[in-house]
């Protein structure tokens, strides 16, 4: 078990068939972290309103987290879209489970972070909720074809690929709406005054400081699953738990120089 001083994870999508909810129980369980802060989208509301799914292994996760709060651990709900049902609790605090609208983070590297969903800058979630509904049915499609792609591929020793992420990242809209994306993010952390935003909702795991800020998303467990770690010496790292093993995505580990950083 890896001991780390903070873990962000998202858009996890507890109720659909897309949930990666093995491989989150696993990664759980692989890293003893004092805070765990949910960013957004943990459940998914949107698709149980519609159609109820609940597996033992979805349980299973809320269980965990459950387990966690029981020990002692700070969790720290950020309210989603997806799950915006929890926004009726913000400011609300059950044993050692804080929800919040978002959060700001004192991070070891001595930098406040932003820490938000990142729905409420989705200019397609804000304005125009029933298209953002109707690319929720694509997008469950796509996920869908990833079940039985994978299930192929496993019958031939092959590790699990994303064909949603893989085309979602080859239509150029999509790619210039995540490069919009972060760098709105990135101002509203300047905003609040924090040199760094930590953020979810775009499925799409990145850390970099592009726009003069420590953007980092910490992707999802339906596509990439992938999860962020704050080590205690204050390296942040995106960790892509593919096929129940860790495998540190590129340039997840390193710490860029930072001139804005607060002593």
């Amino acid at each position: 078990m890896v001991k780390v001083r903070s873990l962000f994870i998202s858009d996890v999508h507890l109720g659909t068939r897309g949930c990666q909810a093995e491989r989150l129980i696993d990664f759980l369980h692989h890293h003893d972290a004092d805070t765990v802060y949910l960013v957004g989208d943990i459940v998914d509301g949107w698709y149980l309103r519609s159609s109820w799914y609940w597996p033992n292994t979805h349980n299973a996760v809320v269980q965990e987290l459950v387990d966690l709060a029981r020990r002692g651990k700070r969790l720290v709900y950020v309210a989603g879209n997806h799950d915006e049902f929890v926004r009726d609790y913000v400011g609300s605090t059950f044993g050692n489970v804080e929800v919040v609208e978002h959060a700001i983070h004192r991070g070891v590297d001595g930098r406040d972070y932003l820490v938000v969903h990142g729905d409420h800058f989705d200019l397609v979630v804000r304005h125009a909720r029933w298209l953002a509904l109707l690319g929720d049915v694509g997008y469950r499609a796509a996920l869908a074809s990833n079940v039985w792609l994978n299930w192929i591929r496993s019958r031939f020793g092959l590790a699990y690929w994303s064909f949603s992420s893989w085309a979602k990242l080859r239509v150029k809209n999509a790619v210039n709406h995540i490069g919009r994306f972060e760098e709105v993010l990135s101002s509203e952390a300047r905003r609040h005054d924090a040199q760094g935003v930590i953020c979810g909702h775009i499925h799409h795991a990145a850390m970099h400081d592009e726009f003069g800020i420590r953007y980092i998303n910490t992707g999802d467990w339906v596509e990439s699953c992938t999860g962020v770690v704050e080590h205690h010496d204050g390296r942040f790292e995106i960790v892509r738990w593919a096929e129940a093993r860790p495998q540190q995505m590129s340039g997840g580990s390193s710490v860029v120089p930072f001139a804005r950083a607060v002593a």
